[in-house]
This record gives structure tokens, C-alpha cells and sequence, in this order.
């Protein structure tokens, strides 16, 4: 498996449908969304501070979250595809949905 360092973040893609609310299927650039979903599946350390010591992180594995999309690190791993960014590119934990 793969461990991410400091404080960043591994991340499986959810793939959103992209559809209108009436149905109409989306593509191309109308289909570009500015966030992406997915479930985080392992965390860093944390930020190394001056002292020493590390920050503690405020994801944990299992958290669904949605995060910036303009610039994560897509990789496939075990055919899985993966987004491995920063704490700071989450922008929310979805709650109640683990």
C-alpha cells in the first residue's frame, strides 16, 4: 500500500455521474467540475513544525470528503484510481457517510 508523507493525503476517486437534474448526461467542459469526491484511504504524519514535532491531521481514513480538483496527482495503483494531495486541498468531510 501506499503511505503518503508529511501531510498529504491518499484519496480514491469517486466517480460523480454528470447529469442534469432532468437527466441530460454532461460532457466535455460542461461535465468540469471545480471538486472532486472520494474516500480518503491513508494519511500522512502531519506538518513537521519548527520543534520537531508533527501537527496532527484532521482527516482520517475512511472519510469522504471533496476537495479541490484543479490539482491532485492521479495515479492508478492497483487499479485504483487515486488522488494524492494536501490537507489543506480538502475542502469539506461529507458526515454520516463512512
Amino acid at each position: 500500500m501506499l503511505k503518503p508523507l508529511n501531510e498529504n493525503v491518499i484519496i480514491e476517486i469517486t466517480e460523480v455521474e454528470k447529469k442534469t437534474a432532468s437527466g441530460i448526461l454532461l460532457s466535455g467542459a460542461a461535465a468540469q467540475q471545480a471538486y472532486a469526491e472520494g474516500k480518503v484511504i491513508a494519511v500522512g504524519t502531519g506538518r513537521l513544525l519548527e520543534s520537531g514535532e508533527y501537527a496532527g491531521m484532521s482527516i482520517a481514513v475512511g472519510d469522504k470528503v471533496i476537495y479541490n480538483s484543479y490539482s491532485p496527482n492521479e495515479i492508478t495503483y492497483d487499479g485504483k484510481k487515486l488522488s494524492i494531495i494536501s490537507q489543506l486541498d480538502i475542502l469539506a468531510v461529507v458526515e454520516g457517510n463512512k
